[in-house]
């Protein structure tokens, strides 16, 4: 997975690059569509992937957005306020919850069977399994004691 992350990460530096170029003769609106084009999209491409992965894994990937981030709003490195940024500005989530969102998109397109089959014959729900039924039940009776 680190190979995969560094090559993600080295052609999304790459990209940026050269969206740094022509910033300057680009409106907000068309930057922002252009990084979520050839950026955004490749950090996100089998994300699910990283699930379970170290930090020092997903925070290649994480900077690749600190810095996409940094382009579409003009600031630089060193200044303030990035993930309020990311977060109140932008309304991107940071890797680690953009992977979880992905598997929890992913098992609920399975369980309302719409995802491809090879992906719905590897989940199914906990009350359809053999002596699995009662345990949701169990656990929230013992959370209410």
């Amino acid at each position: 997975m680190e190979k995969h992350a560094a090559g993600v990460s080295s052609l999304g530096f790459y990209t940026l690059r050269q969206l740094r170029r022509v910033r300057q003769s680009l409106d907000t609106d068309a930057i922002k569509t252009l990084v979520h084009a050839f950026v955004t999209t490749r950090v996100d491409y089998c994300n699910g992937a990283f699930a379970g992965s170290p930090d020092y894994v997903t925070d290649r990937l994480q900077h690749v957005l600190d810095a996409a981030a940094r382009l579409v709003s003009g600031t630089r490195k060193c200044d303030r306020g990035l993930s309020s940024l990311l977060h109140d500005d932008l309304h991107w989530l940071d890797v680690p919850q953009r992977i979880q969102f992905k598997l929890d998109v992913t098992v609920r397109r399975c369980l309302q069977n719409t995802a491809p089959v090879h992906l719905m014959d590897c989940c199914s729900r906990v009350a359809d399994t053999v002596g699995m039924c009662g345990l949701y039940y169990k656990k929230k009776m013992k959370s209410l004691k």
